[in-house]
């Protein structure tokens, strides 16, 4: 600590607000959210309130919305700003599905969602929107105004101590079906009113999900268990009913999100192409109902546009827009930059209780203009913000180097973190193997210590984004044999479906994206079926000098470790620079053979046909 400084001084040397908040996570969307700045993109999110204005005033039925921006654009920031927005009014009931693990089973999954989904609190914190519909469906039934807190905590603790098990069942049959003669499920309604029961809510919501109760428990609860083959056929029937019966009482805001991954189904159909089904099956069924969906926009082009009767989908999903195109998010501009940072920094100084020089303290205001001049994505403003989060204008003073012993302290305590996580992959290396995306953390984290380093005969000068793919993970650039070499990486790890090919079809568009070798990081073959991956592939390995790496466990493991290291830096009391000191010390970047070979020129590599499918591929560590 420097004591010359000044609070505010200290806290922009020991804190950084914008670290590690690149990307919206989905904690993020439901409980507290970026810092939102609500004119960025305004067009579509004015889109969906208005909408849902006009099913909450029945001018509309159900009403679709797709959304369609670049990778890092503001998609999820977009949907965070709906979520918390609506959930101030309170008169939603929001559902984010941004999860497809089997899409051969998508309606039970989606099933399974809704019941997450209204598990997360609503208009209180301490409130489950299963509950707040439990308490609409009590009030109207009865004609009372209590809260949904009121029967939680007092109301119906006092009828089970009266009535025991049967408070639910003379809720159900007495008072809720009565009032409510389109509800032909006797089951839905008591799982719902079982939801505001201290000691069986769980059970309910574990119901209402679609899984199985232990035979005692669906017994006293009065709930028929579902068979396995069942569940999926009656999974959206169940899903319909909800909706229908929350319509009474709020709007069901559905949004789909993450949708451009590269999984198929048995029939063929992509993530996108299976959702958009689902989306067009609630838009014919639900009443008063706003389905939002957000994709990039290649996605929408290449695969919900070429679904089979594709009109009748699209008729669904764009039914406010004379054009039957999606809404599109701009690209930032001067205003919009400052816009966010201003709002980033607002509360972070609010909530450290520090007053800033000025409101966009430590930048200038010409600073951010100039930047936002490029047209940057959310994403990019986001990292450069944290990239550049340092006092103004220091004047540059010697380093005070650590000493020797202070320095084998916190490389001891790397270490030990270190190996805590290579531990921890040992177990759960599975978990992250199809990760395309932490794994091109890893990569990138680990290459940019690198640079200034001549390795494998590329001399190292930077790793870029490469903003204008999706499929692309980064590049890297540096100095080959007194030539400027741009290395694209691409990492895809899932065995088949659509997403192989987009990915090959970018990577040999050396000319578009700026780069002068391609480099596949893959650890599994490409189907045999998979022709126009074959082909492309072909392209890159045999026609454009690119090369595929195989991605094995004993290389991968220790980047995938000190990222984990350097992502946990603050709780540990280190700093991303002790880190990196490790990787130099312990030489973790420079010997590693996927590294090295990532570098390495292809035409230089005796490369093996390893999955004897006349692919040259490279393995790491061999000659």
């Amino acid at each position: 600590m420097n004591n010359s400084q000044s609070p505010i001084e200290e806290l922009i040397s020991n804190q950084n607000p914008f670290a590690g908040n690149i990307v919206v996570k989905t904690p993020q969307i439901w409980d507290k959210g970026f810092p939102d700045a609500p004119s960025i993109n305004a067009q579509v999110s004015d889109a969906v309130f208005e909408a849902i204005t006009q099913v909450h005033q029945k001018q509309r039925q159900t009403i679709g919305i797709t959304i369609t921006a670049e990778k890092g654009l503001g998609k999820s920031h977009l949907i965070s700003r709906i979520r918390h927005r609506l959930q101030a009014q309170g008169n939603t009931l929001f559902v984010y599905v941004n999860k497809y693990d089997n899409l051969n089973q998508i309606k039970y999954q989606f099933l399974d969602t809704i019941a997450s989904s209204l598990r997360a609190c609503g208009s209180s914190p301490e409130v489950m929107q299963w509950q707040e519909l439990a308490a609409a469906l009590i009030n109207k039934a009865k004609d009372w105004h209590y809260t949904p807190q009121q029967y939680k905590d007092t109301l119906f603790p006092a009828w089970w101590d009266k009535y025991s098990q049967e408070t639910v069942e003379r809720l159900t049959n007495s008072a809720v079906l009565p009032s409510n003669p389109h509800i032909h499920n006797p089951y839905l309604v008591k799982a719902i009113l079982w939801t505001l029961s201290t000691d069986y809510g769980t059970y309910a919501t574990h119901w209402l999900s679609g899984r199985e109760l232990a035979q005692e428990t669906a017994e006293l609860m009065g709930l028929p268990n579902p068979t396995r083959e069942d569940r999926e056929a009656e999974a959206l029937g169940t899903v319909r009913q909800i909706l229908d019966i929350t319509s009474d009482y709020k709007v069901p805001v559905i949004c789909f999100d993450e949708l451009d991954t590269t999984d198929i189904d048995d029939n063929g159909f992509t993530t996108a192409q299976v959702v958009a089904n689902l989306a067009k099956d609630l838009y014919n069924n639900v009443k008063g109902c706003v389905v939002l969906l957000a994709m990039y926009p290649e996605t929408w082009r290449d695969q919900v546009k070429t679904l089979p009767q594709a009109e009748a989908v699209i008729d669904r999903l764009v039914s406010e827009n004379a054009k039957r195109e999606p809404i599109t998010l701009n690209y930032l501009n001067s205003d919009d930059v400052v816009a966010i940072v201003s709002c980033w920094l607002q509360e972070f100084y609010q909530e450290h209780q520090q007053t800033p020089p000025h409101p966009l303290y430590p930048y200038e205001e010409n600073q951010l203009k100039e930047f936002g001049k490029q047209k940057p994505t959310v994403r990019a403003v986001l990292r450069w913000c944290a990239e550049n989060f340092k006092l103004p204008e220091q004047p540059e003073s010697p380093p005070v180097e650590d000493s020797y012993e202070q320095k084998l302290a916190y490389l001891d305590k790397v270490e030990e973190a270190y190996k805590q996580k290579l531990a921890y992959l040992d177990n759960n290396l599975d978990y992250y193997w199809n990760e395309k995306y932490f794994i091109a953390a890893a990569l990138k984290f680990n290459l940019a210590t690198l640079v200034g380093e001549t390795v494998e005969g590329v001399t190292l000068t930077g790793i870029a984004e490469i903003e204008a793919s999706s499929y692309l993970d980064f590049k890297i650039i540096g100095e080959e044999n007194n030539k400027t070499v741009k290395i694209g990486v691409a990492v895809f790890q899932k065995y088949n479906g659509a997403g192989v090919v987009t990915t090959l079809k970018h990577l040999v568009n050396y000319q578009k994206f700026d780069i002068t070798r391609g480099c596949l990081v893959r650890s599994d073959s490409i189907s045999p079926s998979a022709k126009k991956a074959r082909d492309n592939a072909d392209t890159l390995l045999k026609a454009q000098g690119g090369e595929w790496v195989l991605l094995r466990e004993e290389d991968i493991k220790p980047l995938l470790a000190i990222l984990m290291v350097d992502n946990d830096n603050q709780k540990l009391g280190l700093t991303s620079e002790q880190i990196q000191d490790f990787i130099v010390t312990q030489k973790l970047a420079l010997e590693n053979h996927l590294l090295k070979d990532i570098l390495s020129d292809p035409s230089h590599q005796k490369r093996s046909e390893m999955f004897g499918d006349g692919l040259p591929i490279s393995v790491p560590g061999t000659v």
